[in-house]
């Protein structure tokens, strides 16, 4: 059977791209994740995006973002084999430091990665970085 991650999107800029009329970033659509980054496949796993209504900017993550956070994995907990969170760099520390509290005792992996540059950019670390996060979560099935 094969594992089932739920890839969680708060916002940063690893999961952004260019509009390709305006130039500006906007937010990727983790549900075409498969259609941008075909190498996934290869990881034989099922994953299922989820990303919050609006993208957060990682320095406006607040306790009220943790909570909804962790609202979104407990609620998922029984579902899943394992959590990846993408997230901005700034404050990634914080979060995965206020996710060990939350969570004590786990038996899945929840990842937390993010990126210096957007998913959509032709050289960017996201997909790398996304990838082996992946794997990572899915090493133990």
């Amino acid at each position: 059977m094969k594992p089932n991650i739920l890839l969680i999107y708060t916002g940063g800029t690893i999961g952004m791209m260019k509009d390709p009329e305006t130039k500006a970033l906007r937010a990727f659509d983790f549900s075409q994740l498969l259609v941008h980054i075909p190498e996934i496949k290869q990881l034989d796993c099922h994953i299922e995006p989820y990303s919050f209504e609006y993208p957060i900017d990682s320095s406006d993550m607040n306790l009220e973002e943790w909570r909804k956070l962790g609202d979104v994995i407990y609620t998922n907990y029984d579902d899943y084999d394992g959590f990846v969170v993408l997230h901005g760099s700034d404050t990634m520390s914080f979060t995965g430091s206020t996710l060990s509290f939350m969570f004590e005792n786990l038996t899945k992996p929840i990842i937390l990665t993010g990126s210096q540059l957007p998913i959509g950019d032709l050289r960017t670390d996201a997909k790398e970085n996304l990838i082996t996060s992946l794997q990572l979560a899915i090493q133990n099935n």
